[in-house]
């Protein structure tokens, strides 16, 4: 199951006035203080994808990503999109070097 909220379908539609469409891609971004997380961006569909459109946008995702992450869902809040699926992904842990306070709460710029 794959779907995009009224809220991100409404921001999408936005982005894409004027522009010629293209496939979103759905997939994993390695991370940096956070750690590895679903992202969206543009890009080709790729033999070796699921496809889905919706409200005239289509969204790609990787076969294999698809099965171990179903269900996905791309929402807007506001400040930014969110794709949530059922996927564990490790955290980074304990932040990264040049953090400017110790442990996993603090803030980084990598």
């Amino acid at each position: 199951m794959f779907t995009v909220t009224p809220e991100a379908q409404k921001e999408v539609a936005s982005f894409f006035e004027g522009k010629e469409l293209q496939p979103i891609r759905i997939f994993i971004h390695g991370g940096g203080c956070g750690g590895p997380m679903v992202a969206m961006a543009l890009d080709e569909k790729k033999d070796n994808d699921t496809s889905f459109e919706i409200a005239g946008i289509t969204y790609v995702v990787e076969n294999d990503l698809f099965e171990a992450g179903k269900p996905f869902e791309v929402a807007f809040n506001g400040m930014g999109f969110a794709v949530n699926s059922s996927l564990k992904l490790e955290a980074a842990g304990g932040g990264c070097s040049g953090c400017s306070s110790a442990g996993s709460s603090g803030s980084c710029g990598c």
